[in-house]
């Protein structure tokens, strides 16, 4: 795609995959901003699985004063490659990453734009989980979405780049500077707290504005899903370690006394494997046991999927 001028205020680069019934909710969000500055959306696709291709071009018919557009990769080439396609694809002065899974609010855009009126610097908007009424949901998913939001903004200023992830923003001139996400990163996540600390590391304050939180669809709706993208996000973790060094990380590590003991214990025999039959049989019993305990299950099958993936990268085969 040839770039057009910079004209725009920004460009919201959408990476997606099998995201067709999602798409349709993030784009009419976005097509209903409200006092929003000129910007544009594009989508990757990044391998077409579900007829994604076809979703979009419905939506453009749909929107079509939105300025919708989208590159489709013939096959999976991960995140990195669909968030750095998508900034050379645009033109907008200021770069907001929306994962496909969001449900922007109607000054979306404006907020993100008008959140780096200070000067150069990398911009965070946190994410409020919307679950499905599930067992698993009840006793453990939106409480833990709380607790991490809380923890999030409770943070001081020199941490806050450990929190970039897919409702972010950053001048064009910045993401160029740094060389655009780092393609080292191919397993479920950490590409973005890279991001954010090479942001950090450059001398650029990254921040978390609370008028930007949004609403989001999370994929981990179960105890599998969730302690499945634990385990790869551990094994991630090593990239990041082994680039940038564990001291950077302080804070952040493994559980300790009893709790970590059961912990490590569990996560010493943990692969992908098991980690489907223990998860799926946490599921199981969620609805049937008290919810302290059912919480406490779950939390230990996430936790030691998230260390074994730490400390045997190898077990997380699979690539995103």
């Amino acid at each position: 795609m040839t770039k057009t001028p910079l004209t725009l205020e920004a460009s919201v680069i959408v990476p997606s995959r099998g995201g067709a019934q999602r798409l349709p909710r993030l784009i009419g969000a976005l097509a209903a901003q409200e006092d929003a500055p000129s910007f544009e959306v594009h989508v990757v696709v990044d391998g077409d699985v579900d007829g994604s291709e076809a979703v979009l071009a419905q939506l453009a018919a749909e929107h079509p004063g939105l300025g919708l557009s989208w590159t489709v990769f013939p096959e999976n080439r991960g995140r990195v490659g669909a968030l750095n396609a998508g900034a050379d694809a645009t033109s907008g002065r200021i770069l907001i990453r929306a994962d496909d899974d969001l449900e922007p609010g109607p000054h979306y855009i404006r907020d993100h734009v008008a959140a780096h009126e200070e000067g150069p610097r990398g911009v965070i908007g946190l994410t409020k989980d919307v679950l499905p009424e599930t067992a698993y949901q009840k006793v453990y998913g939106t409480a833990q979405g709380r607790t991490h939001r809380a923890h999030a903004y409770a943070l001081p200023a020199e941490q806050q780049w450990r929190h970039w992830a897919g409702n972010v923003s950053v001048p064009r001139t910045l993401h160029e500077e740094l060389g655009g996400y780092d393609p080292d990163y191919r397993r479920y996540g950490w590409e973005d707290v890279d991001f954010g600390y090479r942001l950090h590391a450059a001398g650029y304050p990254v921040v978390i504005c609370p008028e930007l939180e949004t609403r989001h669809h999370a994929a981990a709706a179960t105890t599998y899903t969730k302690a499945r993208r634990a385990l790869h996000s551990g094994s991630a973790r090593q990239t990041f370690v082994a680039k940038h060094g564990v001291g950077v990380l302080e804070g952040v590590g493994a559980p300790a006394g009893l709790w970590g003991a059961a912990v490590r214990a569990l996560a010493a025999v943990t692969t992908e494997a098991t980690l489907e039959q223990g998860s799926k049989a946490v599921d199981a019993l969620t609805g049937r046991l008290p919810a302290p305990v059912a919480r406490k299950l779950i939390a230990l099958q996430v936790e030691a999927a998230a260390e074994a993936g730490r400390v045997h990268p190898e077990r997380a085969r699979r690539t995103f």
